[in-house]
């Protein structure tokens, strides 16, 4: 008989303020659920946009967290995919394989889970956590800052046994975001030329992915300067600072490219960045991808850059169908084709989760262990 485990979680009380670490209780897998022991978790952007932007108020209290890795501790009735042991990765996009979305190739969405229709809030209603009486709602279904938490199986991928939680856990968000942005969205050509605005960890996985695809230059565009040489780690070709320019950064860009990108992602979650990405395509081809997650604002362009021949589009999770497209992942990871240890900057404990938030407003990556 499975019981109600107690533990400890970093809790979203109320919005814009630190999260606070508690004590909660974590109910044992319904039907088709399986409860797993969070090892790892990154922080992501996604988070900081819950917590200090977003800020909806049904949204709280709420356990963040959605980039993590662990191990399955006990399963539900009806789930013959997963056993005790397994090393597994939580999906914030689910794949139930059966619905009109994920029996189509063209497309990453399902329409099982929080994306079908509470992108406010980010989180279902239904929840397997409480604190001192109260429903904590789970972010994007998922809740990795805690050290146990309940998913349906439709929203879990079993990963390789050899795989490095402390290191895969990235790939439950924001490298595959990012690679997977410029590899099956933007499907980024040999040869080509590509500019990736903002690098952060999306930003510096669309790099790497734009290298894994065979493009010639990488135009990494940021206003950090030391952030160059982590991108050209993960094969970034030319730094550009917008604030070393007078001139918009898209005309910089067209001079040096003869009219523009092929490719441009924009990997900052900024509607004026978005417009800054697409008018750096050269037109008749140029294609722009939406990368960076917001939904605070109306993004703009002008009509003749689409009618000349520019594409713009979007991107969840990189286009990879979830419980697919993350086991490929840890594959390419243990064979050497796609990097994650560079992507760390700190390792801390759960209980410095705030430091860690801290750290990433000021542009900085980190993986959060020792739970």
């Amino acid at each position: 008989m499975l019981t109600v485990i107690k533990c400890k979680a970093a809790v979203a009380w109320e919005p814009n303020k630190p999260l606070v670490i508690e004590e909660i209780e974590v109910d044992p897998p319904q039907a088709n659920e399986v409860r797993i022991k969070i090892v790892a978790t990154g922080v992501c952007h996604t988070d900081l946009y819950h917590l200090f932007e977003g800020m909806h108020k049904e949204g709280f209290p709420v356990v963040l967290g959605h980039e993590g890795a662990g191990i399955v501790e006990s399963v539900g009735p009806g789930v013959t995919e997963f056993q005790p042991g397994d090393k597994v990765i939580p999906l914030f996009i689910s794949q139930c394989r059966e619905c009109r979305f994920c029996k189509s190739p063209k497309t990453n969405q399902c329409v099982k889970g929080w994306a079908a229709d509470r992108y406010d809030v980010m989180a279902l209603e239904e929840t397997r956590l409480t604190c001192k009486g109260k429903k904590l709602l789970q972010f994007l279904g998922t809740s990795t800052f805690s050290e146990y938490t309940v998913l349906n199986q439709i929203a879990v991928a079993k990963i390789d046994p050899a795989a490095p939680l402390d290191k895969v856990c990235l790939l439950g968000c924001g490298v595959c975001t990012g690679f997977g942005a410029a590899v099956n969205t933007a499907k980024v050509e040999p040869g080509s030329t590509c500019a990736v605005f903002g690098l952060g960890a999306v930003g510096l996985a669309a790099v790497m992915g734009c290298k894994f695809a065979g493009a010639k230059r990488i135009i990494a565009v940021d206003i950090k300067p030391e952030k160059f040489e982590k991108a050209k780690v993960f094969g970034a070709t030319e730094y550009v600072n917008p604030k070393d320019h007078s001139r918009p950064i898209s005309q910089v860009l067209a001079e040096m490219t003869d009219g523009g990108v092929d490719f441009s992602l924009e990997c900052v979650g900024n509607v004026g960045v978005m417009r800054s990405a697409l008018e750096s395509c050269v037109k008749g081809w140029g294609v722009s991808v939406l990368v960076g997650w917001t939904d605070l604002d109306d993004f703009a362009a002008r009509p003749i850059q689409l009618i000349a021949g520019r594409t713009w589009k979007g991107t969840l999770f990189g286009g990879f169908k979830s419980k697919d497209g993350v086991p490929e992942m840890v594959k390419a990871y243990l064979d050497r084709k796609v990097k994650l240890d560079e992507f760390i900057t700190h390792n801390m404990a759960l209980d410095r989760v705030n430091d860690a938030i801290e750290l990433m407003k000021h542009g900085q990556w980190y993986v959060s262990e020792g739970f």
